[in-house]
């Protein structure tokens, strides 16, 4: 197995040259994937899908994903064309990240009728199954929600979803490829470990494999000089350390949890650009090394 190594990228209006500096150089370093939030009602952050498709138009290997979309705000058949566009324009550099839609407050901002949870949760599954549906050729489709429309001929891409209630982990099981645990739960939290379970009963229950949806980890955190007393905040979850701190907890994730991937949201005082050198090329090959 390959482990992901990505990045949460700025997504500031006012950032644009720090965001292409860092995704070349993250390119070039052999990082996997930039991450960038869904947060369109904010007018200082960039729309998440027009920073990506201008990101992935200046680089050649890293794959791009929105943390996750807001399906609200997004329309399963029209995201579904904007997931086989950037699949084809990319050379398949996307992951289509999924949320079924939080910060309702904010939403609804953007005219969009609140909806109840449950409701909310059926939606999310079905726009996974148009998005396959409406992937990779075949036949004109017509559902409850489309009447005649034909598949790109372009492969779906992966989708990783950030589910966080047992109806939404449940749907990730038995449609999804990746699973981003919600609250930066890390692989020793309950958030984890209950949240796994649900993933894998559920996926069992179509004729999948658990292995077949992985885990990839959102961890806000420090990579330090020195060796840190305390790698651990009150509550057991991660907040960094050292690279070799890192990269003997990340081994024990991959090794004796099953993690699939990290996303680093750099925390503390140094730049950015020095975080991310020492996460592509000091943390990451040492990882992968010690777990292929």
């Amino acid at each position: 197995m390959t482990v992901r190594f990505g990045y949460g990228s700025p997504n500031g209006v006012r950032d644009v040259a720090e965001i292409l500096d860092l995704a070349v150089k993250a390119d070039r370093a052999g990082l996997d994937v930039f991450s960038v939030s869904d947060h369109p009602y904010l007018a200082d952050h960039l729309d998440g899908y027009a920073l990506i498709s201008y990101v992935l138009g200046r680089t050649e290997r890293i794959s791009a994903l929105v943390n996750v979309t807001n399906l609200p705000l997004r329309p399963a058949p029209i995201l579904a064309r904007t997931a086989t566009s950037l699949t084809a324009l990319s050379g398949g550099r996307f992951v289509l990240g999924l949320g079924a839609g939080g910060a309702w407050d904010r939403i609804t901002t953007m005219g969009v009728p609140r909806i109840r949870p449950a409701e909310a949760v059926e939606k999310f599954e079905e726009a996974m199954v148009l998005i396959h549906e409406l992937s990779g050729g075949g036949p004109a489709v017509t559902n409850d929600t489309v009447r005649g429309i034909v598949p790109a001929a372009v492969p779906a891409p992966l989708i990783w979803t950030g589910s966080n209630g047992p109806k939404s982990l449940a749907a990730t099981g038995r449609q999804a490829d990746g699973w981003i645990p919600g609250h930066a739960a890390d692989w020793i939290s309950e958030v984890y470990k209950d949240g796994r379970r649900i993933i894998d009963e559920a996926a069992l229950s179509v004729g999948r494999k658990p292995s077949d949806v992985a885990t990839i980890f959102n961890l806000p955190g420090v990579i330090t000089s020195q060796p840190r007393s305390r790698v651990r905040d009150a509550d057991g979850r991660w907040i960094g350390g050292s690279p070799a701190q890192w990269i003997e907890e990340l081994t024990t994730a991959v090794l004796q949890y099953g993690a699939a991937g990290f996303t680093l949201f750099a925390r503390g005082t140094e730049p950015l650009e020095h975080t991310l050198d020492l996460w592509a090329h000091e943390i990451a090959p040492a990882v992968r090394a010690a777990t292929s």
